[in-house]
């Protein structure tokens, strides 16, 4: 309340008012009080706008206390995070105890100041567990009043949220130093692509599973794949198909052929070890480490990555006894669209 008041006295609010000190006193602690009353609208953003824009009319007060400017939609400002606050808490158990990690966040993230930080903190939790809309497969009813793509909410999206809560129920591994060049836009793709092809939503909107966890089911599945890369006659068959069909066509053909067997096995030993709890926490670790690192090593330009990828998806469709295929490209499209989004500097 003091704060507010020094920044409208500040701003000459006594002349042109024609008021009082003790009046400008009660009008900015009438309005906190409001804001106290309301505080579980926040967590509903249809309301919160309705709310805000009838209010708006009436009070002097709000954009001091909530920080908006006088143009600015209120929803999709109090429920904006930036970059640097997201990509920290990508990982993190969002529980209680989180909240002294974000003061700690707040001091490294000057773009968000302490206001909103733990706004940004708190949300995704409440978000969250709100449920998923099905044809997200895993993006809360956040979207409801602010859709994807608003022109006049640039930046802010239910997707961003689902995304933090996804990686918080699944503990994937964000922090490691080789993990240092990926932003928080490049993990919220890959759970975007790994919700919208792995959830069980993605296949059966109705049944979709709170925060769009991954079903047990799936992830047992994927061990059947092991026997592209167990079956020695399948890899070699494998092998022969990709390269037949790149070859000519990428820039890395040599290495292609000599890497082959040890690219193959690390992308499909990824998803059949995704079943025991510390290998699902590494998954992304093991892309950079084991796909990515090694093709960067070779000089593989992104093209090459992508013909690649698509060619080693779609030549299973010729071996002969490989019977999981409809497993095979659900699996390998996510797997793509991570690898594709991820390899870069």
């Amino acid at each position: 309340v003091a704060e507010a008041v020094a920044r409208r006295l500040r701003g000459g609010v006594l002349e042109r008012e024609g008021t009082s000190v003790a009046v400008l006193q009660s009008d900015t602690r009438d309005h906190y009080r409001t804001f106290q009353m309301l505080d579980r609208l926040l967590h509903f953003p249809p309301s919160f706008g309705g709310f805000f824009h009838r209010f708006w009319r009436f009070s002097l007060t709000a954009p001091l206390v909530l920080g908006f400017p006088p143009r600015c939609r209120g929803p999709p400002r109090y429920y904006a995070f930036d970059e640097a606050l997201a990509r920290e808490l990508l990982g993190k158990k969002l529980s209680k105890g989180t909240k002294k990690e974000l003061d700690e966040m707040e001091e490294n993230s000057p773009k968000q100041g302490g206001k909103f930080s733990k706004n940004g903190g708190g949300n995704p939790k409440s978000e969250g567990n709100r449920g998923e809309t099905p044809e997200m497969g895993g993006v809360s009813a956040l979207g409801v009043s602010w859709a994807v793509g608003d022109p006049l909410t640039p930046g802010v999206s239910p997707r961003d949220y689902a995304a933090i809560v996804f990686f918080a129920n699944s503990r994937f591994e964000t922090g490691k130093r080789r993990l240092q060049f990926l932003s928080f836009a490049d993990f919220a793709a890959c759970a975007q692509s790994m919700m919208g092809h792995w959830s069980q939503g993605a296949l059966a909107p109705e049944a979709a599973e709170p925060d769009g966890d991954l079903p047990k089911s799936f992830l047992q599945d994927l061990k059947e794949l092991k026997v592209l890369v167990t079956d020695k006659d399948l890899l070699d068959q494998h092998k022969s198909l990709v390269c037949s069909a790149l070859r000519g066509k990428i820039s890395v053909y040599n290495e292609l052929e000599a890497n082959f067997k040890a690219l193959s096995r690390a992308l499909v030993n990824v998803g059949g070890k995704l079943t025991h709890a510390r290998d699902v926490r590494d998954f992304f670790v093991d892309l950079v480490e084991k796909v990515i690192e090694p093709c960067r090593s070779d000089k593989w330009s992104p093209g090459d990555l992508r013909l690649f990828l698509t060619h080693y998806t779609a030549a299973p469709r010729n071996l002969p006894g490989f019977r999981h295929q409809v497993l095979w490209e659900r699996y390998m499209a996510a797997i793509t669209a991570c690898l594709l989004r991820m390899y870069h500097d």
